[in-house]
């Protein structure tokens, strides 16, 4: 049975967490560029260059997402400790599943706003989709600190070391 992810299962989860906490912290300068985009106006150099690098991350979030995924389907994941409540268990497992989905469809929503020019995207982008993967990104973290320090499982070791 397996007790924790693999090498490969680990990177890519802390570099992702890394490149969306990137592009969620260092999106201010998004804001300038929708405005003057969508506002058919010139864009400055700096503008430009900090959308870019925004663009590209995602682009490499969205890559590492369907990589991660694959990953997933063919190896698996641990179960869930025993200690942790039945109903945790499935809002862990919803908030994975959502999780992916959000790894997947907010980069391809950006996408479509920065180089489709799609105002609906750019829209649930910066509007609701952000707002969903913060909380997402929250009850991920609180789900982790209860089995730490709550249920006292240790869970945060199959996500780092590597043991159990």
């Amino acid at each position: 049975m397996k007790t924790a992810f693999s090498v490969p299962q680990r990177i890519l989860h802390w570099l992702m967490a890394v490149l969306i906490l990137f592009n969620l912290l260092f999106s201010d300068a998004m804001t300038a560029f929708g405005e003057l985009y969508f506002g058919d106006k010139p864009i400055p150099p700096d503008i430009m260059t900090s959308a870019n690098i925004h663009a590209y991350v995602g682009i490499a979030i969205l890559a590492l997402a369907l990589t991660r995924l694959c990953l997933r389907i063919a190896t698996g994941a641990p179960p869930h400790p025993p200690e942790e409540p039945a109903f945790s268990r499935i809002v862990a497992t919803i908030t994975h599943w959502a999780l992916y989905a959000m790894f997947i469809i907010m980069p391809l929503a950006g996408i479509g706003a920065f180089y489709f020019k799609n105002s609906m995207a750019a829209f649930a982008h910066i509007g609701w989709m952000k707002t969903v993967l913060w909380v997402l990104i929250c009850l991920h973290i609180l789900g982790v600190l209860v089995h730490q320090f709550y249920w006292k499982t240790n869970i945060l070791r199959r996500m780092t070391s590597g043991r159990t």
